[in-house]
């Protein structure tokens, strides 16, 4: 069975690319740049290839180059060119990309190969920051418009979770705590989204703290258990998709009643369902962070 991800519609080259679906049919008809293929309904629909070809058009598009010039060159030197600019502008934009189309092929050898370039220059927290973080970004707008399969966000997702897991037992190694604070990292029930937290593990460890990782779907009742091993505990959670943004406010309540009664402990939170919800009605013991690098910086 064919795995790959190989017909797309206009939309799905508009939410994959960020052109407009006005502006691709345009290039299309002035320019001859795509060339769509029909249905036996005669329905429009574009292949891998075409995908490709748009994703680097569109890389030298905004990067100086004009459609007209484009159109001028050879289907086969479109992506030497572009190989050539994304090094000597060491521009992320184009890694990205290469990212994608490993998610969408299932081609975990792209990904490697793509990762190893990137880590002979660049530090696996540089990485995480400018290109997995705005990656992960992309590819849940795409899950969400249905342009990819929860199949291809799981793909890409155990991938990362690999080097992450790889970078943290290699520091995990070194290590020698030198706080006696006692990280706690959980995600609440129905929350799957751990990559984020994960990271955060790495951090807290790289940087000499003791960090426990319970992981996803963690019932909040059994969290005051920690309290009878630990006596300094910064819990922290990510909220992703859960809470809804309508019941954060009392789950956050819940954590003040439960955890946040017994001395020397805290509670830091972050994620979009936080971002997006009233912050004056959160407890005040309650800290929150708009990102992961706020997090990090404040540690």
């Amino acid at each position: 069975m064919n795995n790959i991800k190989n017909r797309f519609s206009i939309k799905d080259l508009e939410n994959l690319t960020g052109i407009k679906a006005h502006t691709i049919r345009i290039w299309e008809k002035r320019y001859n740049l795509l060339t769509p293929n029909r249905t036996e309904t005669n329905i429009r629909f574009y292949d891998l290839a075409s995908f490709q070809k748009l994703l680097n058009v569109s890389y030298l598009n905004n990067n100086g180059y004009k459609i007209s010039k484009i159109a001028t060159i050879a289907d086969n030197d479109i992506p030497r060119l572009v190989k050539e600019i994304a090094i000597e502008n060491n521009q992320e934009s184009h890694i990205i990309n290469d990212f994608k189309l490993a998610m969408l092929n299932f081609d975990p050898q792209l990904f490697y190969k793509t990762y190893d370039t990137l880590y002979s220059d660049k530090s696996f927290e540089d990485i995480f920051y400018d290109i997995f973080i705005p990656l992960l970004s992309q590819i849940g707008v795409l899950w969400q418009t249905n342009t990819i399969t929860p199949a291809h966000e799981h793909f890409i997702s155990g991938l990362i979770r690999q080097k992450i897991i790889m970078h943290t037992g290699i520091v995990q190694s070194k290590q020698n705590p030198s706080s006696n604070k006692t990280f706690v990292l959980y995600l609440p029930d129905n929350e799957m989204h751990e990559l984020g937290l994960m990271f955060l593990n790495y951090k807290l460890i790289s940087k000499g703290h003791h960090s426990i990782l319970l992981g996803q779907s963690i019932p909040l009742d059994s969290l005051s258990d920690l309290q009878h091993y630990y006596d300094n505990i910064t819990y922290i959670s990510y909220f992703t998709i859960k809470p809804d943004v309508e019941n954060v406010i009392s789950y956050l309540n819940e954590c003040d009643d439960i955890i946040m009664k017994t001395p020397n402990t805290n509670f830091w939170v972050l994620g979009q369902m936080i971002n997006a919800i009233d912050s004056d009605k959160i407890p005040k013991k309650i800290k929150t962070f708009k990102s992961i690098k706020d997090l990090t910086n404040a540690l």
